[in-house]
């Protein structure tokens, strides 16, 4: 409408100005005439922008009202079960989940994690690789079976008791406004300076520390833009570490970073893993063929489950997904 305007203000001006000189029209007529057409187009502009405030008023209210009526959260229980000390048994029990009431999504899974061990989780884009792992955390809840954590139903335990034990190094970095020996220490507020360097260089983030002017004091932003990306990721392996969790959940941390620097962040993760019950989420095979249990999920089930060299050796689902790798295998796209 502005645009509009703008215009009839060119073809008055110009036109008044040609009639001005052939003596047909007076100065003060071309004038008026403009000053009436600003005041004809100018409340049509406001009625326009008006419209467009509304259209995002409305679009702000559904999600306001999304939010209102969404299902709340089940309360904790009013007497919790605190473990004294995890051992890390992870089973999941006939567990059935689904977001939509219509459509299942995992029906019926059962798993026995034994304590100290890596699982890894593969399959298409969909299967539920990350919605397990989210039911193990409490971020939904289950609709049939149960998950039990040493034995104890982690329904029974409080949500913070239960995180608490959880340690997740995810896909996306995640750093805040502060410094990078801050970072570190995120998920374990008492730890000394000296703690904090000793996870640093477990994990590989002590070597380009010491390349920083302010070394561990050197201030990052919360978008991390001071440091790389695998470097972002390596201080997120070190938060983990320092955090010492007896669960350890890495959801595809390697996929954003280079051949090099996944290197070192998968060694900085062979560190974070040694006596503690791991679930690696990958869709690169290469980082998980040292796993004591692979699982194959299609679908919300698992449709496969042993060593690298067992699934290779049963020329299943698993040994397609290592040869659309590896191979370059031809794979047809239905």
């Amino acid at each position: 409408m502005m645009f509009i305007g703008n215009l009839n203000y060119v073809l008055v001006a110009v036109v008044g100005a040609l009639r001005v000189a052939s003596g047909s029209l007076s100065l003060g007529d071309v004038q008026a005439f403009i000053q009436y057409s600003r005041q004809f187009t100018q409340p049509i502009t406001q009625v326009a922008s008006m419209a467009n405030l509304m259209q995002s008023g409305v679009a702000s209210a559904e999600r306001v009202f999304a939010l209102l009526d969404a299902q709340e959260q089940d309360p904790d229980p009013v007497e919790p079960v605190r473990l004294e000390k995890t051992h890390g048994r992870v089973a999941f029990e006939h567990v059935s989940f689904r977001y939509d009431p219509e459509t299942p999504l995992i029906d019926d899974l059962s798993l026995r994690v034994e304590p100290g061990s890596t699982v890894a989780i593969v399959g298409p884009t969909g299967a539920g690789k990350t919605t397990l792992v989210n039911l193990l955390m409490r971020f939904y809840e289950i609709t049939g079976g149960r998950i039990t954590l040493d034995g104890v139903d982690i329904a029974t335990m409080t949500r913070e008791d239960l995180r608490a034990k959880t340690g997740m190094v995810l896909q996306d970095a995640w750093l805040f406004g502060g410094t990078i020996a801050e970072n570190i220490a995120y998920g374990c507020a008492s730890a000394t300076r000296d703690e904090i360097v000793a996870a640093a260089k477990a994990t590989h983030v002590d070597r380009f520390v010491r390349t920083l002017p302010d070394g561990y004091d050197t201030v990052i932003d919360e978008e991390g833009e001071t440091v790389s990306a695998g470097e972002k990721q390596l201080i997120t392996v070190a938060r983990a570490f320092l955090a010492s969790p007896a669960i350890l959940i890495l959801d595809e941390a390697t996929s954003s970073v280079d051949t090099r620097t996944e290197v070192l962040i998968q060694r900085a993760m062979n560190s974070l893993r040694q006596g503690r019950t791991s679930f690696v989420i990958a869709h690169r095979l290469s980082t998980i063929r040292d796993a004591d249990l692979i699982l194959v999920m299609e679908s919300g089930t698992i449709v496969e489950q042993g060593s690298h060299a067992e699934l290779l050796d049963a020329h299943g689902a698993y040994a397609r997904l290592y040869a659309a790798q590896f191979a370059q295998a031809a794979v047809e796209v239905e």
